[in-house]
């Protein structure tokens, strides 16, 4: 019995754990590794760490790249991705199918890069276009003006409620076709928990009561 209770406290643990990590794959786009002070193109259709290219294109850049003058930083880590591509400026961007459960609420976090480069090829802000299962659950902007000398990153979140076992996660570039730049990072998705998945203040009440009924079994023995 004792064996069997601290195996279903393991479980809970272990459940509660695994809900609490990022679902997504290479959320902050380390995978693979492009030129230093370089970036990589990836065309409609290719994958790169747990991310598929949707659209015509979209770009590894590294943390040390810069350009006119600008300096364009990772939020995390020491690679992001440009959701514009390499000059293609259209509705593009990465897209990443997770397993979920019915029911659950899940939590997004993730980072947009904007660079203010009024007249310039970088544009002013940067719109990113999330989509859950294909339709949009909103558009994000960074519009920061501070950013002109190196890319401005800004943190967004959201929540969702999953309706299925599995869920598509997608980022397109919002910006228009004169504005080269629309960073992406770090981001994360997290389950809120649901029925069948106790919050941690359940779960310490849980593994408490099971430890509790242990010490009585080893008492009346």
């Amino acid at each position: 019995m004792r064996g069997v209770l601290f195996a279903s406290a393991l479980a809970l643990f272990s459940s509660a754990t695994a809900f609490g990590a990022n679902l997504l794959t290479d959320g902050s786009f380390e995978t693979p590794t492009v030129p230093v002070g370089g970036f990589t193109n990836f065309g409609s259709g290719a994958t790169f760490g747990g991310w598929t290219v949707v659209g015509p294109q979209s770009s590894i850049v590294s943390g040390s790249f810069a350009q006119n003058g600008i300096g364009f930083v990772a939020e995390d880590g020491t690679q992001w991705v440009d959701l514009t591509g390499d000059g293609s400026n259209v509705s593009e961007g990465v897209q990443q199918s997770v397993a979920t459960a019915a029911g659950h609420t899940y939590q997004l976090s993730f980072w947009i890069g904007n660079v203010y480069n009024p007249g310039g090829i970088f544009g002013t802000t940067s719109t990113v276009d999330l989509k859950i299962n294909g339709a949009s659950d909103g558009a994000f902007t960074n519009s920061c003006t501070g950013c002109t000398t190196k890319l401005g990153w800004e943190e967004f979140t959201t929540s969702f409620v999953a309706t299925g076992s599995s869920t598509l996660v997608t980022f397109l570039n919002g910006d228009g076709s004169s504005d080269n730049s629309n960073g992406l990072d770090n981001v994360v998705l997290t389950g809120k928990g649901g029925t069948s998945v106790p919050e941690p203040a359940t779960l310490g009440l849980l593994v408490l009561g099971l430890a509790g009924a242990l010490c009585r079994r080893r008492g009346s023995r």
